[in-house]
């Protein structure tokens, strides 16, 4: 106990020597990959010292990706069953560059209306093993330029294997089912269903891969598939572009949707950011935003829960009435306290 206390501490002088410098000048990419390996070490170290002080065993998460968050906070609310799921993911940016920000009116205005996790994390630095936490509950790669194919339980095959539907609106997506590398604006790392055998491997998903006008079109003829996962492309998701751009994006393209009969009806909508700034690596990724906007959701609730991707991955099977959930989300915590 006093090794490991000791060792704690040496970790929390190495990154304190490793901020005060300038980051810039210390070799950025090797001192930044040091931090975030310092970073998940504390906190791994921290938890066992916690663990161990109550009495309970410790053990240190797999190559997979940070431990979960811990038991699901006791709350009234339960998850109620949806007809129509959305996630929109943004980029980049913590939490406090961005709630409360007079750049984001439209954002702000739905997390003080609706639900906000005050107390939502990323997995890890840089985005794509965010996007695969978010859709398989594990990280898969931290390797921006992967190229190969994924083959993990997944979203996809839980929705198919629940006989529901879905689709990957992408923004400046070259074509219906593109599985090729990046086309400037649009990013295949923050696709992650073009990564899956279950798509790249089958003729009829594949064609789930489209663009964003598919939406527009699809939600005016009320034809929106039971999950669907919209990606703005790199100047509209807060990546290359600004925070103001960022927000009118959501304005134009979300605002019909919450309005439309269908989300009234059956819609939860989540708009969370994949990962913060690379200078914070609370839980691995930073504190980010998370809104969760639904007419069953509690208004103007904020959440003080610690929740991660896998929970938010947990929620949205959960909500379409699946129970299997992949890797981290069958253990993450529930976020039924929104409803």
């Amino acid at each position: 106990m006093h090794a490991v206390q000791l060792f704690s501490q040496h970790i929390l002088t190495v990154r304190d020597s490793i901020e005060a410098n300038d980051w810039n000048q210390l070799y950025k990419n090797k001192m930044r990959s040091f931090y975030k390996q310092a970073a998940r070490i504390q906190s791994l170290l921290l938890s066992c010292i916690f663990a161990l002080g109550a009495g309970a065993g410790c053990g240190l998460s797999s190559a997979s990706g940070p431990s979960p968050p811990g038991p699901s906070p006791s709350s009234s609310g339960s998850v109620p069953q949806f007809g129509h799921v959305v996630i929109v993911v943004e980029e980049n940016h913590s939490y406090s560059e961005v709630i409360g920000n007079s750049a984001m009116p439209y954002l702000n205005s739905l997390a003080s209306q609706y639900g906000l996790a005050t107390q939502y994390f990323a997995n890890t630095h840089p985005s794509i093993g965010n996007y695969f936490m978010l859709t398989t509950g594990q990280l898969v790669t931290n390797d921006d330029g992967f190229t190969g194919t994924v083959g993990v339980d997944n979203i996809v095959r839980n929705l198919i294997a629940a006989g529901k539907t879905w689709k990957s609106y992408a923004e400046s997506i070259p074509s219906t089912g593109y599985t090729g590398g990046d086309s400037y604006p649009y990013a295949k790392r923050h696709n992650p269903f073009s990564y899956f055998t279950d798509v790249v491997n089958s003729s009829t998903q594949v064609n789930n891969l489209v663009s964003l006008s598919q939406f527009n079109s699809d939600l005016v003829n009320d034809q929106l598939p039971t999950f669907s996962y919209l990606l703005p492309n790199l100047l509209n998701d807060a990546h290359d572009g600004p925070l103001q751009l960022a927000d009118a994006w959501l304005q134009q393209n979300i605002a019909p949707l919450i309005s439309s009969a269908t989300f009234q009806t059956d819609g939860l909508l989540i708009i969370v950011f994949d990962e913060s700034g690379t200078n914070d690596s609370a839980h691995g990724g930073g504190h980010v935003a998370a809104v969760i906007i639904s007419p069953k959701a509690k208004q103007g609730h904020q959440s003080t829960a610690i929740y991660q991707h896998q929970s938010a991955l947990r929620l949205i099977l959960h909500s379409l009435g699946i129970q299997t959930y992949p890797a981290a989300a069958s253990t993450a915590p529930e976020m039924s306290e929104f409803f």
